[in-house]
C-alpha cells in the first residue's frame, strides 16, 4: 500500500515541472486538435494542480527537464535566492519524489496531467534498472535519472519530452552531454 505522504510527494514533482512564468507557451500547440481555448484550460488546470501538490507557486520557481545519453535530469530552482520556504519546500519535494520514482509510483504525473504519461508503463517496468538520483543545488534541487537498458532509456526519454512539451518549458528535445 502506497503511503499519502509518498503520493503527495510523487505528485509534488510533477506540480513542480508546472509552467515557470518566464516561458511563453500557446497551450493549444501541445495538444494537437484542441483549440487554443482547450488549451489554455489545461494549462490552467496542470498549474493549480501543481501547486496545490506542490504547495509553493510555480511562478516563485524554475523548471527545466533536461535528456541526457543516459537518462536525463529534473531540475527546479528558486527565482530568488532569498526565498528560503520555496527553497526548502523544493528540496523535499525532490527527495520524495526520487524515492517514489524509484519505487515504480509515477501516480503524481498522472494526477497532475489527468493521464499517464508516455513512457511511464516502460518505467514502472524495468524500475530496477533506473537509478533515480537526487541532488541538491545551490537555489534547489535536481533529480538525476540513469540506466545503461536501452528500452528504459528510450521510455526516460519519451516521459522528459512530454513534460518539456506539456509544461511549455522551452527546454531542448534533444540529448545533451552528461
Amino acid at each position: 500500500m502506497r503511503t499519502p505522504k509518498l503520493l503527495i510527494s510523487a505528485f509534488c514533482l510533477v506540480a513542480i515541472l508546472a509552467f515557470p512564468q518566464e516561458h511563453q507557451h500557446d497551450p493549444a500547440a501541445s495538444h494537437p486538435g484542441a483549440s487554443s481555448a482547450e488549451g489554455q484550460q489545461h494549462h490552467e488546470d496542470v498549474s493549480k494542480h501543481g501547486d496545490m501538490a506542490m504547495g509553493f507557486s510555480h511562478l516563485k520557481t524554475t523548471h527545466h527537464f533536461w535528456l541526457t545519453k543516459s537518462g536525463g535530469v529534473i531540475s527546479v530552482e528558486v527565482n530568488d535566492p532569498k526565498d528560503m520556504t520555496s527553497l526548502d519546500q523544493i528540496r523535499m519535494h525532490l527527495q520524495h519524489i526520487s524515492q517514489a520514482f524509484k519505487q515504480g509510483d509515477f501516480s503524481a504525473p498522472e494526477m497532475t496531467h489527468s493521464r499517464v504519461p508516455p513512457g511511464v508503463d516502460v518505467m514502472q517496468r524495468t524500475k530496477a534498472n533506473i537509478d533515480y538520483r537526487y541532488i541538491r543545488t545551490k537555489l534547489g534541487g535536481k533529480v538525476v535519472i540513469a540506466t545503461t537498458n536501452p528500452e528504459a532509456l528510450e521510455a526516460i526519454h519519451r516521459f522528459l519530452k512530454f513534460q518539456i512539451e506539456d509544461h511549455g518549458t522551452g527546454d531542448p528535445l534533444k540529448v545533451r552531454a552528461n
